[in-house]
Formats: C-alpha cells, structure tokens, sequence
C-alpha cells in the first residue's frame, strides 16, 4: 500500500505539472520534520499544487487540486478489515467505544453508542431508529429484537448483530471524518485538540456493492451536509464529505476553505496499477 501511494502521488505530479517522473521530488511544508508532504519545483520550491493520499486495505486513494490556496485530506477506512466483534463481544459495543475516549467527545461517544443510521433486514425491509424504539440502546450482539412497521403495526423480529454492524459502520463514518480533517490539518491522530473536533449531524453513507467480473465495485451514496465543531465552535470554512464504495470502503475528503469549490468534491476515476500507473512511469 505504501508502494501504490507512492507511486499514485507520482503519476499525479507527472501528469499536472509535466515534471519528468525521475525528476519528481518531495518536501514538507512548514515544518521540515512534521510537516505535510508537498511536491517540489526542479528549483526546490514548493508546486502549486496540493495533494493527499490515504490507503486501506488494499485500496489507494489521491486527492489533488492545481493550486496551494486550499488544504486537503482524505481518509479511507474499511468496516470488515479488524475482527472488532472480539472485544464487542467481550466488552459489548458500548465498551468497544471507549476504548477509543481519547479521541472521540463524550457526545460522539453517546451517538455512536445509542443512535443509529436505517439499516436493512435479512428480508430487505429497511429498518429506521422510529421503528426500533428504545431497542436502539442494544450494545450487544446474539439478541434478538423488534422492528415495529409504521402504519400497520406489524412486528418483525431479527438479530442483534445487524443492528451493531449498522452502529460499527457509524462508528467508522466518525473515525473518517476525523482522521481526514487531521490530516488536513497536517497534525497526527494524536492531535492535543482531538477530543474538541467533534461531528455532527453525521450519517454512514449507504454502501456501494461488491465488485463482481470486470468491474472494480461499484461506489454507495455520497453524503456532503455533515457539520464540523472545534472547541464548541461550528467551523463555517471547512468542507468535508464521505461516500461508500463497495460494501465495506468509505472514503472521508476535507477541503478548507470551502470558498470556490464545487459542490461535489471529487470525482474519483479508477485506476489500474500495471496499465495506468507503472506503464506511465517506464516512459516518464
């Protein structure tokens, strides 16, 4: 993964600024040691251009825009990778949460435990917290529950564990969003300020679906109005959105300022590592 960000970070460079691909080379800014990475002009200084990557699982991902008048960030998380259902088991989900105290505000804490986003039934009915009543303070698995239909009252009953998957995705629409504003940001995870960048109005985007042939899976729902918080201020200057690809991925990507850029932020293109990558760096 670190050989494909590598290499992506390069093919972006070649190809927007017409450098040479052996004469591509990186510094930081601000701070030399700590900084973020940056491209650099054959005369050493800094490209006009400004660029993030991230990668998970298998998966690499770029952000890029042709000027240095704006920060970005991108995250990308994948819900299956960890066998996180150990600890939830152990510890119920509730439990697992706190592991994580340092980084999350008790308020994304109580969401993540006790709120959750419309998830799906093994039968196809989609299930909504109204639906769910106060079974949306399930934390752990192996139980089971009652969706009760509106309208007609009707009760259906189903297993825990599809109620925690859904609170797992949402956790981890949390953990994107944070990590992709830190690297906005150029600061580590372990930023001193963490526990005060807070998300609201935040919502898992519905998965995409497994790749299947030739295809190289197909990208879920786009979500854009989440609000950014920074010690108990709403941060007005900031844009950030998230989007499911496959069943598992999620993307995060953070812009700042937000003044200028098109409503969507990106427009990601798939690319092929052998045809679209190494064979731009034999001829560059």
């Amino acid at each position: 993964m670190s050989l494909g960000s590598a290499l992506l970070k390069r093919l972006y460079i070649h190809k927007t600024l017409s450098i040479p691909w052996s004469d591509i080379r990186f510094g930081r800014k601000r701070d030399p040691k700590h900084g973020k990475p940056c491209a650099l002009l054959p005369d050493g200084k800094p490209a006009p251009i400004e660029f993030n990557v991230s990668h998970q699982a298998g998966l690499v991902a770029l952000v890029g825009c042709n000027t240095q008048d704006v920060e970005l960030g991108v995250d990308i998380v994948c819900v299956n990778e960890r066998n996180d259902y150990r600890l939830i088991d152990q510890e119920g989900f509730g439990g697992w949460v706190d592991v994580y105290a340092e980084i999350f505000s008790p308020e994304e804490s109580w969401d993540m435990k006790y709120n959750t986003d419309p998830f799906k039934l093994l039968d196809g009915t989609e299930v909504t917290a109204e639906m769910l009543g106060r079974y949306d303070r399930c934390c752990v698995r192996n139980e089971q529950l009652v969706a009760t239909l509106p309208g007609s009252g009707e009760k259906r009953k189903f297993s825990s564990d599809l109620l925690i998957d859904a609170k797992l995705r949402r956790f981890y629409t949390f953990w994107c969003y944070k990590e992709a504003y830190i690297k906005l940001d150029g600061e580590a995870l372990l930023a001193k300020w963490i526990k005060e960048l807070e998300f609201r109005n935040t919502r898992a985007p519905r998965p995409g679906t497994v790749p299947r042939c030739s295809t190289h899976g197909v990208w879920g729902e786009e979500v854009r109005d989440v609000e950014v918080w920074l010690k108990g201020e709403r941060l007005m200057d900031v844009r950030m959105e998230i989007r499911g690809f496959e069943e598992d991925f999620m993307i995060a990507v953070a812009v700042k300022p937000e003044t200028g850029v098109p409503e969507a932020l990106t427009g990601f293109e798939s690319l092929d590592l052998e045809g679209d990558v190494l064979e731009v760096a034999r001829v560059g």
